[in-house]
């Protein structure tokens, strides 16, 4: 019952994952490569068909294999995701929530910014950094 139940959540993650990416195809501030990393990730805990699917894709597959393979995050990627922060941080300030989250989400972002900042681009040769 308990592997079961394990392989649920994992390709219930895995799809909520998925369909949680292709909403941010359309919507700007909803991000899909994350989203179709955490489900490929997800897929290969409890459903290695799936995974293979999404790795394979034509459109899906190419981040993926990218992350997996470099973790590289390409530059526009990375300033996209970087305004986007910086938007909502700014948004953030000028919204009625309390002043404690509008000093930690921000400090978070910006750790997050750091982290993806640090990440290898299309291309960068090891040891470039």
């Amino acid at each position: 019952m308990w592997q079961f139940s394990k392989t649920l959540f994992w390709r219930a993650l895995a799809l909520v994952s998925l369909a949680l990416g292709l909403l941010g195809i359309p919507l700007p501030g909803l991000p899909t490569v994350p989203f179709l990393l955490l489900s490929a990730w997800a897929a290969g805990k409890g459903w290695p068909a799936f995974e293979l699917w999404l790795v394979q894709h034509p459109k899906f597959g190419p981040p993926v294999r990218r992350w997996r393979e470099q973790g590289a995050v390409p530059r526009k990627a990375k300033w996209l995701a970087s305004v986007m922060m910086l938007l909502s941080a700014g948004l953030l300030w000028l919204s009625a929530s309390p002043l404690w989250l509008k000093v930690a989400v921000p400090l978070l972002l910006l750790a997050v910014a750091c982290w993806l900042w640090c990440r290898p681009e299309l291309g960068d040769e090891p040891g470039q950094h």
